[in-house]
């Protein structure tokens, strides 16, 4: 009595999602809040091998990129070089070597802001503006700066910073 179920064609290979580069599929998210992306870490291990062959192929490519702010404050802008530690786009753990996509749904070139040294040279902003510039939350902001003072705190004497910590504190409003 049972009825043979008509067969189903197969899908095309490259249409799996796992034939496509895994680094690929962590960009695929739905929108969150604000219609922001999270951000998206691809650890090292994660890579195929076809990914991790193409890093080593482009670690040996050449190219001149500013070596300080004075090079490249008149720079191109959004600035294309991603591997800069102040560059936006990424970041890179440097224990692990896991890469943070902080822009997972917009390439290079669609960013408004790319460079943390531009908007530190602007000058004060708020909480607000620094979540969307790092595509965090404004209490996630709030969260680091308080977790940064107390390290500052810890630390300001053995470092010689404890002028800066008491400036920070009496002119600024730091608590």
């Amino acid at each position: 009595m049972s009825e043979k179920q008509p067969e189903r064609e197969a899908p095309e290979r490259s249409s799996l999602p796992e034939s496509r580069p895994r680094a690929e599929q962590a960009l695929e998210a739905s929108p969150g809040k604000k219609g922001r992306r999270r951000s998206r870490t691809i650890a090292n291990r994660r890579l195929s091998k076809e990914e991790q062959a193409t890093a080593r192929e482009l670690r040996s490519f050449q190219y001149e990129r500013p070596r300080s702010r004075d090079e490249c404050e008149d720079g191109l802008r959004p600035c294309p070089f991603v591997s800069c530690k102040h560059h936006l786009f990424l970041d890179v753990n440097p224990e692990t070597g896991s890469i943070k996509l902080n822009f997972p749904d917009l390439q290079v070139w669609e960013m408004k802001e790319s460079c943390a040294l531009d908007v530190a040279h602007r000058g004060g902003i708020t909480l607000e503006e620094v979540g969307e510039i790092l595509n965090l939350t404004r209490e996630r902001i709030r969260q680091v700066e308080v977790k940064g003072l107390s390290k500052l705190r810890e630390t300001a004497d053995e470092r010689g910073l404890r002028d800066f910590l008491l400036f920070l504190e009496d002119n600024l409003g730091v608590d």
